[in-house]
């Protein structure tokens, strides 16, 4: 499952780079698909069952958009998939990205990680998002699809481990999606990750493709405020993190709508993988172009002024709008105010 990852809460970012970025109609990361083949079968994922796999970028192309990104600010290069480390061309990528000074961070679903793939990552200090959603072997299997993937994730972890993840230098987070499956887990897992010293990644689902027929995972919005608010005191209480609890992610903020983007593996330009509006093509658009032109980049730049509902009136607004994805998935209006927020629930009732 491809993500927003951006890790505005503990200021990866200083708010004022992120202003400025708004301003000047810049970047300070991007998210690229190198492709959307993958071996697993995630039964939450955004990207189609059978995605169509033709007229993929090329690597110039990719490596053109990397360069585009860069000259426009960008930090950050944000490997997606599909699964990256079944994209043949990955060690290739990482070192361009790398050769032009730039981080990269990647998703993985871990299966193409072996002990020499780890430490050729680490020499690289690739920042890891290892997906993994259960301690259960049947549980974690179930939400992949595939038998033995518990095991292959576990190994994996081990490789990470042995080529000295996590550090000051190696980033390392577990990427978990909060479904009725895992919800009794999701304290103990949050725990774990913390003492292991590895980031806790975790995030509702957005209700689009594959987790449309897969109903039977959603936790409504009461029950992901109590949980919200449960590991907010677990995370306050044991290990001094103080946040404020609000959807999507937990423990984190969504500022990526004012300096971030995404690249599809066909290249079309998307606010994020929620807001599946294509708003222009790096095929035949310059990325400055459509950034600035881009009547959907800008309206979700200036969310204070444009965003409807109860989310535009929230006394978090300076620094929350909500899941973009989540609105425009239920209610097919980008700038409609977040369905699965607890607080616009209640006051919807």
């Amino acid at each position: 499952m491809a993500s927003c990852f951006i890790q505005a809460s503990d200021f990866e970012f200083p708010l004022e780079d992120i202003e400025e970025t708004a301003r000047r109609n810049g970047l300070l990361s991007i998210e690229i698909e190198f492709s959307r083949r993958c071996n697993f079968r995630c039964p939450y994922c955004y990207v189609p069952r059978q995605p169509d796999l033709s007229q993929e970028l090329t690597r110039s192309e990719i490596k053109d958009v990397i360069l585009q990104a860069a000259s426009l600010g960008a930090r950050k290069i944000i490997i997606l998939g599909g699964e990256p480390t079944i994209y043949p061309h990955l060690l290739e990528m990482i070192a361009f990205i790398r050769d032009h000074g730039l981080d990269v961070e990647m998703f993985t679903n871990g299966s193409g990680i072996s002990a020499d793939m780890a430490g050729v990552l680490a020499a690289h200090s690739v920042r890891v998002v290892l997906k993994m959603n259960s301690f259960d072997e049947a549980t974690q299997d179930r939400l992949t699809g595939v038998p033995g993937s518990y095991r292959q994730i576990q190994q994996t972890l081990e490789h990470l481990k042995q080529a000295g993840y996590p550090s000051d230098d190696l980033f390392l987070a577990v990427s978990t999606v909060i479904c009725r499956d895992n919800r009794n887990e999701i304290l103990p897992m949050w725990t774990w990750l913390r003492e292991q010293g590895i980031a806790p990644y975790f995030e509702i689902i957005t209700p689009q493709a594959n987790a449309v027929d897969h109903p039977e995972l959603e936790v409504s919005p009461a029950d992901l405020e109590r949980l919200f608010n449960a590991i907010a005191r677990l995370d306050r209480e044991k290990f001094g993190h103080v946040w404020e609890p609000q959807p999507p992610l937990v423990g984190n903020k969504c500022l990526r709508h004012r300096f971030s983007c995404l690249v599809t593996a066909r290249g079309d330009v998307l606010p994020c993988v929620g807001v599946t509006l294509p708003v222009g093509n790096i095929r035949t658009t310059p990325l400055a172009d459509i950034l600035r032109d881009s009547e959907v980049i800008q309206n979700l730049k200036r969310h204070r002024d444009t965003i409807k509902g109860p989310c535009r009136e929230c006394d978090r607004a300076a620094e929350c709008y909500g899941c973009r994805g989540a609105a425009f998935q239920m209610t097919g209006d980008y700038l409609a105010s977040d369905p699965l927020c607890w607080k616009n629930n209640r006051r919807a009732n």
